[in-house]
């Protein structure tokens, strides 16, 4: 934490460093002291340290100061720094005026000039102040901040970020500005500034006007280029089974590079809870097997460029050079896609104008949070819906599933059916679906429609997550390797099954496992033709074709 901050106010260029040179001289061991010429300047100093969480101690200004009096200056600071104590540098007329000051304007002492000797005027008199100071301050929170609107679409974006990518921040929400006194006094150290919402504080003092992602990530010093241009393993996606890959490629010898367009963790990372992943008897939070997988993969020396995101890929030889959304390029014996999907889109009047406004797919566990006491309501019947359900339910009013089928058992593990079950404020509507939604700013309402009797009844609310299936994320790989009529990719005997792309696989011997249309193409994960949509799948899968990997290479 930084020392806290002792400010020293004076119009006298003379006065001004007699005061700044004893306090120094006194307190600097613990101390920071800090002077200005005018009360406008002091306060866009106090401005600019409330922005860098900078703590302020003791503010001591003289009286007689033109524009400006020490008296005014005082009570706009406590604005800024209610906590801070205040004090008044007068000349013997100006006493009555100080007396005064105590009782109006809450100034905790003042002291005459001159101060000399400070040993007995000076010293213990702001001993006093700063040791009451010290016994009731509270340190800030000194990491980033984000300041923004909860219905922001760029807020929200920014929040699942940095929550994505596990970095530690404080949301300030500046609607709620008038019932929160440190929003307030934030709120009034950015005042006169340009400011356009959402706004990023970050704990070094910076601060980014809405920011990119792409802009955060790199003040935030995130990996986004590659180490060299060669590598022996390109991973593309860095969910559960791109993960899995890294880890078992680096820890057997190979130069691995992991390209991931969002946050390492993929869809999985968003679950709030998994109870069935083997070796965690009491389940995991998606968050936390991302981050043990992320810090397991560095270990071995996996380089992770996130976010970064692969745009094209083009042959060379056996060389495969993957292209990036900066603009470099990387090339490759072997490429593993492990791309995972995307939420499928809810089809509805409203749905792209509400989106990231109350409208959101998937959801980041920290998001339930901000649903206190609502209703929510969740699209889908699948796992990731239970899970989310399960979640909301802790701290929504109501939680209520719109499942388009007359049944969870076909979709849902029966352990989080159970747990439905028992949970008081969720309830389950079968054979419904969202037909609109509605709202001004941010969204208001839906409509849901009855499937059997085409019933539609309009409902209340400010939160909506989707969770209605998934599509791949694979127009970039269109001509490079053979996909379904879906997207997905088509690999090993789900490759020559089919006469039509048999004939595209040029080698005599077979295509292994999880190898694509191209040799030392392998496909992985939720995005593979045919692959089972759960976790420890996605983990196995991503293990096994290593294993092809490495007797590609072996041949090439």
């Amino acid at each position: 934490m930084p020392k806290p901050v002792l400010l020293t106010v004076d119009d006298d260029p003379e006065v001004l460093r007699a005061i700044e040179r004893d306090l120094r001289s006194h307190f600097s061991e613990h101390y920071r002291v800090i002077r200005a010429e005018s009360g406008k300047a002091a306060l866009e100093t106090l401005r600019e340290l409330k922005t860098r969480n900078t703590p302020v101690s003791l503010l001591l200004a003289d009286q007689r100061m033109p524009q400006m009096s020490g008296v005014e200056f005082l009570h706009q600071a406590m604005e800024i720094y209610p906590d801070a104590k205040r004090a008044l540098l007068t000349a013997y007329a100006d006493t009555d005026a100080a007396i005064q000051a105590i009782n109006d304007a809450k100034v905790h002492h003042y002291l005459s000039k001159p101060w000399d000797p400070p040993e007995s005027e000076l010293y213990p008199v702001l001993d006093d102040l700063l040791e009451d100071w010290q016994a009731n301050y509270r340190p800030p929170y000194e990491g980033h901040r984000v300041l923004g609107n909860r219905w922001d679409a760029r807020s929200y974006e920014l929040r699942d970020f940095l929550a994505r990518h596990h970095i530690p921040y404080r949301w300030i929400d500046v609607e709620l500005a008038a019932g929160d006194a440190e929003v307030r006094q934030l709120m009034a150290a950015l005042e006169g500034q340009s400011m356009h919402w959402p706004v990023v504080l970050l704990k070094d003092g910076s601060r980014l006007n809405q920011p990119t992602t792409a802009r955060l990530a790199e003040q935030l010093n995130l990996h986004t280029a590659a180490d060299s241009d060669q590598y022996d393993l390109i991973i593309v996606g860095g969910g559960p089974a791109g993960l899995a890959a890294a880890v078992y490629g680096a820890s057997e010898g190979l130069r691995t590079v992991m390209v991931e367009r969002e946050a390492p963790g993929g869809q999985a990372a968003l679950s709030s809870r998994i109870e069935n992943y083997l070796g965690f008897p009491s389940g995991l939070s998606g968050s936390d097997l991302a981050r043990r997988a992320v810090a397991q993969a560095k270990r071995f020396g996996v380089e992770i460029l996130a976010p970064q995101e692969a745009v094209s890929v083009r042959l060379d030889g056996q060389y495969k050079f993957v292209k990036l959304s900066s603009g470099a390029e990387i090339s490759c014996h072997a490429l593993l896609i492990a791309t995972g999907v995307q939420w499928r889109k809810l089809g509805v009047p409203g749905a792209d104008r509400f989106l990231d406004r109350g409208m959101y797919y998937g959801a980041t566990p920290a998001e339930a949070v901000s649903c206190q006491d609502e209703d929510v309501y969740i699209v889908g019947g699948a796992n990731s819906a239970g899970q989310a359900a399960m979640n909301f339910s802790k701290y929504a009013k109501r939680v209520i599933m719109l499942v388009r089928g007359d049944s969870l058992s076909t979709t849902m593990s029966q352990y989080l059916i159970d747990q439905i079950k028992q949970t008081a404020n969720i309830s389950v509507e079968y054979n419904t679906s969202v037909v609109s939604v509605e709202g001004g700013e941010r969204l208001e309402s839906i409509t849901v429609q009855c499937g059997a009797s085409g019933q539609t009844d309009t409902v209340a609310t400010s939160g909506l997550f989707i969770f209605i299936g998934a599509v791949p994320h694979t127009d970039w790989l269109a001509g490079v390797v053979e996909r379904d009529e879906l997207g997905f990719i088509l690999a090993g005997r789900d490759l020559v099954r089919n006469p039509a792309t048999r004939k595209k696989w040029p080698l005599e011997r077979e295509p292994w496992l999880m190898e694509s249309s191209v040799p030392g193409i392998f496909v992985v994960g939720d995005v593979r033709h045919g692959s089972v949509k759960r976790v420890a799948s996605g983990v196995g899968e991503g293990s096994i074709a290593v294993q092809f990997i490495h007797q590609y290479l072996s041949q090439v």
